[in-house]
């Protein structure tokens, strides 16, 4: 299995669909990549050379911020919010949501909390 950065990509899949397995690389990004370094986005990742190995991890160096470098800003810029206060730091801190409406659309935010009497609850088994 190749390692690239320290993370363990898939060899079964197609290079294209492994590279998104690193932290802060999607898959529009992860076609970039490839193309730039003149490597078959369908070659599976089993198939890869060291070369061809190389080329990507110096690209990825070179140009985008990815795993622990990647955790570590997002990280100081939620600590940022907190410090000065902002609307935004007080709900990460409280863990709701940001964006959007609060009461449905932050069911991931909410660990899936269902609030009304009838929707959480199991179906009867039959009529009575």
């Amino acid at each position: 299995m190749p390692r690239i950065f320290g993370v363990t990509i898939p060899d079964n899949k197609k290079i294209l669909y492994s590279l998104p397995y690193l932290y802060g690389i999607g898959l529009t990004t992860a076609g970039v990549i490839l193309k730039s370094a003149g490597i078959d986005p369908n070659k599976k990742a089993s198939e890869l050379s060291g070369e061809e190995l190389g080329k990507i991890q110096k690209i990825i160096e070179r140009a985008y911020k990815i795993e622990g470098d990647l955790r570590k800003e997002i990280s100081s810029n939620i600590k940022h919010y907190r410090e000065t206060g902002t609307w935004r730091g007080s709900r990460l801190a409280r863990r709701l949501p940001v964006k959007g409406r609060s009461k449905t659309n932050s069911r991931t935010t909410r660990g899936n909390v269902r609030k009304t009497m009838g929707s959480g609850r199991a179906k009867a088994a039959e009529k009575t």
